[in-house]
């Protein structure tokens, strides 16, 4: 939408972005969601195992085409390369290290040799969504967690289960048997759905209809001085670049929020997603924590509410793997090995680095303050019964509201270099790097430098 005045730039928001946004957004995934239903009654009629796993490869496959015809052929190729690894190693007890390796090298030599780039990032999701369910697989077949390789048809039907293959998310091997077991429809499961699919799509209009006008329509802090710009990235001053920057963040928040609550959706309706104890059957599946994002208690926080299934695969199957070498080690190993996952590209490898650093110093340095004051400032909050003797006090409330600005600041920071000319900048790495670097010195490397004074002050109260 080019530049209005407030009145004309409401009156054309609905016809001219929302319902056509809305619309778009229903018409790619209509399908998908179709096939998952049909998958979830398939599981229902008490069809022997193979049959299922047979259905649920089928829709997973088609799923694929739909969305990326004949360049599917490459997680195809994926899924059978992990699968004859674990079949030929079948008797190791390190499978999960090899074949991560493995993955990685195949990844990243699909970026680099084996199609050209546009196409291949289409895929990268789903690219990683296969290779983190091969990997964890493995793990858990060398930590006895899975007893034997599961049969081909299995394990093809885990790869391609059609409720997680296009959008994610990444779902253990026994989450998706007991899943093949068929639970009956009901109310929650149906609430369930609904409510994830309202809210994926209003995250979708917000992420953009409502975040990329935010300062100068929504909350016009500068009148309408923002409206007379024809350029608005020219205006000058800090604040007006920290505000621009906020746009991208929240924009790139709401993006990411409406895949997380359309992965939800859609694993629910094919019939994952859920806890059971005992006779008590919860459909509560949960990606991401909006909340603990845009109101963060720390960056910690925001890292594990940022899609929570895989931080679980991340933790489990990188991080304690990786303990061994030490905390910090087994950060920046985690945060690479995120890094890798999602694919050789400069400005998500710079925030993912950047972010292994942000949390490892922020969680030592609020460890020694709590350690320090007897306070609750963790990284994470307290459960009501620690030994903190300082809980409620208002000089500790400060402290974490001081924390949560700070966390404010960095997301700010990090998300600047996500905006919309970065989808065209994909084939040319050399754009999206100088693209990352501008936005960051635009910014005088803010985070970066709080992150090393907040190490220097570390350091100095060891």
């Amino acid at each position: 939408m080019g530049a209005f005045s407030r009145q004309k730039f409401f009156q054309e928001l609905a016809h001219g972005c929302l319902l056509p946004t809305a619309q778009q957004g229903l018409e790619q995934v209509w399908q998908l969601l179709v096939i998952c239903l049909l998958c979830r009654l398939l599981w229902m009629l008490g069809l022997p195992s193979f049959v299922k796993h047979l259905g649920t490869v089928a829709g997973g496959f088609y799923t694929l085409y739909l969305f990326f015809e004949l360049h599917m052929i490459w997680v195809v190729l994926l899924s059978l390369l992990c699968y004859l690894f674990l079949f030929l190693c079948r008797h190791s007890t390190i499978r999960g290290t090899f074949l991560s390796i493995t993955v990685l090298i195949y990844l990243l030599l699909g970026e680099l040799h084996m199609m050209d780039t546009t196409n291949w990032h289409k895929m990268r999701g789903s690219q990683m969504v296969v290779a983190m369910k091969a990997i964890s697989l493995a793990f858990d077949l060398d930590r006895g967690v899975v007893t034997s390789v599961p049969s081909p048809i299995e394990f093809m039907g885990y790869i391609y289960f059609v409720g997680t293959v296009i959008f994610g998310p990444w779902i253990s091997f026994n989450s998706y048997k007991e899943a093949l077991e068929g639970r009956k429809l009901s109310f929650s499961w149906l609430l369930k759905v609904s409510v994830s699919w309202v809210k994926s799509q209003v995250c979708l209009v917000i992420s953009n209809c409502v975040a990329p006008y935010l300062f100068p329509y929504f909350i016009p802090v500068y009148g309408d001085k923002l409206l007379r710009s024809k350029k608005r990235r020219k205006i000058r001053g800090t604040p007006a670049k920290w505000l621009l920057a906020y746009e991208n963040t929240m924009s790139f928040h709401f993006s990411n929020y409406f895949v997380g609550y359309l992965s939800e959706t859609t694993t629910t309706l094919a019939g994952a997603g859920f806890t059971e104890e005992k006779d008590n059957l919860k459909w509560d599946m949960t990606v991401s924590k909006p909340l603990n994002i845009e109101f963060p208690r720390s960056m910690v926080e925001v890292v594990t509410s940022w899609n929570l299934p895989m931080s679980c695969f991340l933790h489990t199957y990188v991080f304690k793997s990786a303990l061994k070498f030490g905390t910090f080690s087994a950060v920046m190993v985690t945060y690479t090995a995120s890094a890798l996952l999602h694919g050789l590209s400069f400005h998500l490898g710079a925030v993912l680095i950047s972010l292994g650093f942000i949390t490892y110093i922020e969680h030592v340095f609020r460890k020694r303050l709590a350690a320090i004051f007897n306070a609750c400032v963790l990284s994470k909050k307290c459960q009501p019964n620690c030994t903190h003797k300082n809980k409620k006090a208002l000089w500790v409330y400060m402290i974490n509201i001081a924390f949560s600005a700070l966390a404010i600041l960095h997301l700010t920071y990090l998300g600047s270099v996500f905006n919309s000319s970065v989808d065209y900048m994909e084939e040319d790495e050399d754009d999206i790097t100088h693209h990352t670097i501008q936005k960051w010195s635009e910014l005088s490397w803010t985070s970066h430098w709080v992150t090393f004074g907040c190490w220097i002050l570390y350091r100095l109260i060891l």
